[in-house]
């Protein structure tokens, strides 16, 4: 598929200007959506183990399934054989027996005889990914897309959005009562992304401006004020709990302390939002990019290579001191992204040697030629691990790092590739316009 790259930012000889490694990237992502296949279950979608097998017993995941649904819907705008009817099922599934259809909304399993899971709370982090399958799916013309997609905003904006805070609450009880006294970084980052990809989809530019104002006060406020690190846990006052889960240091959406792969994730989603402001008015923040390339350094700092061996860390402690040194799979595809982004964006050669950097680092201990997928987890020595993260569950964050090198920053995921494919763009045509340059403040 086509690269639209900005004209004259990218060094000739970039890796993302090579044929080759296009090509490289687009076998990588293909065995990565084979390997995932055989997570389909009754319910949705679950998951598998080190070797790419269901184990006895795997029951659907609703998160795991809305990521699932998000990433073959794209593969299914590509032209990709057998994408469509797994889309269809995720979809299917969160308009059947994973939602709450007494009360709205989704579990993250699927209930029993019409009762709640244990502990069924609704989580904003699910219903961020439930929002963006629905929009990609709907993107790929996936029957009953559009239908997920009116009920997730309807949820979504109900429940969720806080206007007068300009953050996603973070969850509920079944009935929509007892909301958490919670504020989090994590399920407002995957809120962001999801709003640029319904901005794009619906047309509705408030969903854009939502995403802004979550960036603006988790990053431009609250990472600006730490120096550009985040803490990521707050109650409802906005009060910084430090000692969050310091008895669960790995635990793996909320860990205690700071998560340098977030920070660079969070660069990446600001350098698209940037665009993706621009791409609609001409007019974007100045501090979108100079907050990006603060948090993609400081990440890479206190994350990378911190006790000697290569690889990005889980976690940091306020003095950013590393707590959790395994490397997750996931931190390294959002640097390695992010790195991407940056080097589409300024042309700095700096980030063109941090994105071959860690797609070496991913080549050569992460993608697994024995049993197929990409190991999710390492630990301090490179070795495979599973104190985060068990078997091979996650296709969406090693999918989308195969994805995002060939993809121009705006529009968002599934909508640019529909763009590219359907506009039969050249891989080597600078087709998508080059937004950057006429960035100002608001």
């Amino acid at each position: 598929m086509g690269e639209a790259l900005p004209a004259l930012m990218v060094p000739a000889s970039s890796w993302l200007r090579r044929s080759p490694h296009r090509r490289w990237l687009d076998m990588q992502g293909q065995r990565l959506l084979d390997f995932s296949r055989p997570s389909r279950v009754a319910c949705g979608f679950a998951a598998l183990d080190d070797r790419g097998n269901l184990p006895p017993g795997a029951s659907a995941d609703a998160t795991l399934g809305a990521r699932m649904t998000h990433v073959y819907a794209v593969a299914t705008e590509r032209g990709l054989p057998g994408c469509g009817p797994l889309a269809a099922h995720g979809v299917n599934t969160m308009l059947g027996p994973l939602a709450d259809h007494e009360n709205g909304g989704w579990f993250l399993t699927p209930p029993t005889e019409g009762q709640p899971p244990d502990a069924g709370r609704k989580q904003a982090y699910l219903h961020a990914f439930v929002v963006l399958a629905a929009s990609s799916a709907t993107v790929a013309g996936i029957a009953g897309a559009r239908r997920l997609l009116d009920k997730a905003l309807a949820v979504w904006e109900r429940h969720f959005w806080s206007e007068e805070e300009g953050v996603f609450r973070e969850s509920f009880a079944a009935d929509w009562s007892d909301e958490e006294d919670y504020r989090g970084a994590n399920a407002n980052m995957h809120s962001l992304e999801a709003c640029m990809a319904v901005a794009d989809v619906t047309g509705d530019p408030i969903w854009r401006n939502r995403g802004l104002r979550v960036a603006e006060r988790f990053i431009h406020t609250l990472a600006r004020d730490a120096g550009y690190s985040l803490p990521e846990h707050y109650d409802r006052n906005w009060r910084r709990l430090d000692d969050y889960n310091r008895d669960h240091p790995a635990d793996p959406l909320r860990p205690y302390g700071m998560t340098p792969g977030h920070f660079t994730e969070w660069a990446h989603l600001l350098l698209k939002l940037e665009a993706a402001l621009l791409r609609a008015d001409g007019r974007a923040p100045a501090w979108l990019l100079e907050d990006a390339t603060e948090m993609f350094h400081n990440g890479m700092t206190a994350g990378w290579a911190r006790d000697g061996a290569p690889g990005l860390i889980y976690t940091i402690d306020w003095n950013h001191e590393p707590v959790v040194h395994n490397r997750p799979h996931w931190c390294q595809a959002e640097a390695m992204t992010a790195a991407a982004a940056l080097l589409k964006r300024t042309g700095h050669r700096r980030y063109e040697q941090w994105y071959r950097t860690l797609w070496d680092y991913i080549d050569t201990f992460m993608i697994d030629r024995r049993h197929g997928g990409w190991i999710q987890e390492l630990d301090r020595d490179n070795r495979p691990s599973a104190v985060v993260y068990q078997g091979k569950a996650d296709l969406y964050h090693a999918w989308q790092a195969t994805m995002t090198p060939l993809l121009p920053l705006a529009p968002s995921f599934a909508t640019a590739v529909a763009l590219l494919e359907n506009h039969g763009m050249a891989r080597d045509t600078p087709e998508i316009p080059n937004y950057f340059g006429t960035s100002q403040k608001q």
